[in-house]
């Protein structure tokens, strides 16, 4: 015979989906969504009919229907729900749907959003949303933090997004070509051919923005640049969107000349992970020096990501959070 009291069984919560077809999107394929749901806050949901029953605790059951409520109202609105919108819903409080002017209403409170050519862009963290706001609002930004938390990819969305609405006439994109352990003049091949693979994130995030001829057009009549940071010498960059990634791998003399290129009507943007430089021992840090002698002048923002704003395989965050551990490599 059992003593104590028994507690009695978990009140269920239900939540009712009027239109069948987008619960089934909800549920996604083999109820993968609700899987998804399911491990990240200790729940157990049951489908039944268009009712979802939502079984845990009480706080567990809350922020369970919230984010189910949230992932229905983007079905209903035409988006879609993928792992990246349910991670988005649990990083940071979803707001309601914005007007229609959304892109003015963000600058108010409102939901975040990047309109390009092939996607629409949403920040999935707190800090992701405070820099994309940063790099509407501010002529010259500055993001930085480990890989992997969206420093470069939301600013070539933000780029493209100002090129198709007319704020600028074209996009730059630049890195240092820092030898990473390996030697450029031994890759085969002239001179493009060695320096297109430092550049291929960069192609990637246009590929991700932009459809593939277009693409291939724009590159073709100059709107559309992908350069090493030693071609950007003695130009002046007006009416573009520039974005120099690797920053950490500029020398400072790199930087001075890069950040002085900037020109009218140009928004500039600059992206590094002060843990990753691969300068030779004892050569300052561009982006270091940039971030000591810029910090207090007014209308240049700094943005700051951490290891919580990773939003590649949840495993990258946590090898990020071992290395900082040992003092960072």
């Amino acid at each position: 015979m059992t003593t104590g009291i028994q507690s009695p069984p978990l009140a269920e919560a239900l939540v009712e989906f009027p239109d069948n077809r987008l619960l089934i999107e909800l549920c996604g394929e083999f109820d993968r969504n609700l899987t998804e749901i399911e491990t990240r806050l200790g729940v157990q949901i049951l489908r039944r009919g268009n009712l979802l029953a939502v079984h845990g605790d009480a706080a567990a059951q809350a922020e369970a229907v919230d984010v189910l409520q949230s992932l229905y109202t983007r079905l209903e609105q035409g988006r879609s729900v993928d792992p990246g919108d349910i991670d988005r819903e649990f990083r940071m409080a979803a707001p309601d749907a914005p007007g229609p002017d959304a892109q003015l209403e963000m600058f108010h409170g409102g939901k975040v959003e990047i309109k390009t050519r092939k996607k629409l862009v949403e920040p999935r963290t707190d800090a992701q949303k405070a820099y994309v706001r940063a790099l509407f609002h501010n002529e010259l930004a500055f993001g930085i933090g480990p890989a992997g938390t969206g420093k470069t990819y939301l600013a070539v969305a933000v780029g493209v997004n100002m090129f198709i609405t007319g704020q600028v006439d074209k996009i730059i994109l630049s890195r240092p070509a820092v030898e990473a352990g390996e030697k450029l003049g031994y890759l085969p091949g002239d001179m493009k051919d060695k320096v297109d693979p430092y550049m291929q994130p960069l192609y990637d995030a246009l590929n991700d923005f932009l459809p593939g001829k277009q693409l291939a057009k724009m590159i073709e009549e100059k709107t559309v640049e992908i350069a090493p940071l030693a071609f950007m010498r003695g130009r002046t960059l007006a009416n573009a969107f520039v974005v120099l990634d690797e920053a950490q791998n500029a020398t400072s003399m790199q930087m001075k000349m890069f950040l002085t290129r900037l020109g009218e009507g140009s928004r500039m943007v600059i992206t590094g992970d002060r843990t990753q430089v691969d300068l030779p021992r004892g050569m300052p840090s561009g982006l270091a020096d940039a971030e000591r002698l810029l910090g207090k002048i007014t209308k240049i923002s700094f943005n700051y990501f951490t290891s919580k704003d990773v939003v590649r395989h949840p495993l990258v965050a946590a090898i990020i959070e071992a290395y900082e551990k040992e003092g960072g490599v």
